[in-house]
């Protein structure tokens, strides 16, 4: 598949079984757990003001709406064209993977190394791999750490890794850095 087969995607029809196939799945699975997420209460003065009406209501419609839609498609399955646009729509999900990794390991290793690492990871994930863009990548991650610890006093745990330190720098890292 060459490049020139992304271009080719039609955008407005790209995708869109996937999309309504998904959504009534989704919907549908809400919907059936729509008992033991809500509940029924006695005080309830109308039906209207159960605390499960509105939300059964609004699921009801979705899995209408998008069995409909489904329904009176022309092409009710996915052909390559979809999947081609659904993993345009996955990609994304890589910065995600980024972020949670960069939560989970700030505990560990401290705010300013992560955000160096992080920076300059993502500066060349996304292409800009010359020392200056790396530099500046760099610069960018302590003045977000300056920033944030330093002037706004944001309070970021300290890594773990700065109990290695010696005890005379090891609070100025856990305060500022």
């Amino acid at each position: 598949m060459g490049k020139s087969d992304l271009f080719d995607i039609k955008t407005r029809l790209s995708g869109q079984v996937i999309f309504v196939i998904a959504s009534f799945a989704v919907s549908l699975g809400l919907l059936s757990q729509i008992g033991s997420q809500t509940e029924w209460s006695d005080s309830a003065r109308t039906i209207a003001a159960q605390p499960r009406f509105w939300p059964a209501v609004a699921l009801g419609l979705m899995v209408a709406g998008f069995g409909l839609r489904w329904r009176l498609m022309r092409r009710r399955r996915p052909d390559r064209r979809d999947w081609l646009e659904a993993k345009r729509w996955v990609e994304p999900l890589e910065y995600y993977g980024w972020f949670i990794l960069f939560v989970l390991a700030v505990p560990r290793l401290g705010f300013l190394p992560m955000s160096l690492v992080m920076a300059c990871a993502l500066t060349w994930r996304l292409g800009y791999r010359s020392k200056g863009a790396l530099a500046l990548a760099a610069l960018f991650a302590v003045s977000v750490t300056v920033t944030f610890k330093g002037f706004l006093g944001v309070n970021i745990p300290g890594g773990q890794i700065y109990e290695l330190l010696p005890a005379s720098v090891r609070t100025f890292f856990m305060v500022y850095l």
